[in-house]
This record gives structure tokens, C-alpha cells and sequence, in this order.
């Protein structure tokens, strides 16, 4: 089936958590909190999306300055339409609408660590992250 790759900065909220369901990106999402998926898709810079007659198979979401640096959120792939590069393709497209001239930087899940070096991304040893604390409050 042919993949329709497309621009959707009004991606729905619930698109995506049924994408982030079908990927393996949910386990470190905020699946429970509606209002949190919906900003971060509401505050992103650029929301590329991967359909397969109409359903959505693939996303990625960026914050990024347009200039200097890019920051690709994330990039996820219903496990059911993984290894046909979309992955690579949505990247691509992400990177292209932000600018070329920007450094794209993103935080690998630990399924996906062999992933980036295979589609000619560099590895970088200093991130540093100080973690969210959720809307609720800290965990017990």
C-alpha cells in the first residue's frame, strides 16, 4: 500500500494517541493526559504525518526554531508498518520543513538506539535533562 506523507499541524489529539497505541512510543508518552497531548500537538512546530489509505500510520512532531536547531519530539511508527522507511522518510520530511540549516537532535527510545545510526545519524554523549513533573504532581 502507498504512503501518503503530508504537512498536519491540526493532527487530532486522538489520531495520535491511537498511533502512539499501535508504536511503541506510548509506554513513554502521557497517554492519560488528554490535555497534554493536545498542546504538545498544539505547540509543535511541525506535525508530519504518514497515512495508508487515510490511516494514520506514522508521525513526527518537532519544535524547532526554523534557524539553528530542531528538536524532533517524536517520531513514531505503528509496529504493524515498521520497516518499509517510513521512520527514515518521516525524519527526512521533518527536517526539510524545519530547514536543512538546522541540527536535528532528538532523545532515542531504547528500542529504537540501533535505529539512528543506520539512517546516518550521529550519536552525541552530553544530554542532560531535568525530567517533567506531570500536571497531578510527582509520583508516590
Amino acid at each position: 500500500m502507498e504512503i501518503a506523507y503530508a504537512l498536519e499541524p491540526g493532527l487530532a489529539a486522538e489520531e495520535f494517541l491511537d498511533l502512539l497505541a499501535r508504536s511503541t512510543l506510548a509506554d513513554r508518552r502521557p497517554i492519560g493526559e488528554p490535555e497534554t497531548i493536545r498542546g504538545m500537538l498544539r505547540n509543535a512546530d511541525v506535525v508530519v504525518a504518514a497515512r495508508a489509505g487515510g490511516l494514520l500510520v506514522g508521525v513526527s512532531r518537532a519544535i524547532t526554531d526554523f534557524s539553528y536547531c530542531t528538536y524532533l519530539s517524536d517520531l513514531a511508527v505503528d509496529v504493524a508498518h515498521q520497516r518499509r522507511g517510513i521512520g527514515r522518510e518521516l525524519i527526512r520530511r521533518t527536517h526539510e520543513a524545519a530547514g536543512t540549516n538546522t541540527t536535528l537532535i532528538l532523545l532515542a527510545a531504547p528500542l529504537a538506539r540501533s535505529y539512528y545510526p543506520r539512517i546516518g545519524m550521529r550519536s552525541h554523549d552530553s544530554c542532560w535533562i531535568i525530567p517533567r513533573i506531570p500536571p497531578d504532581g510527582p509520583p508516590p
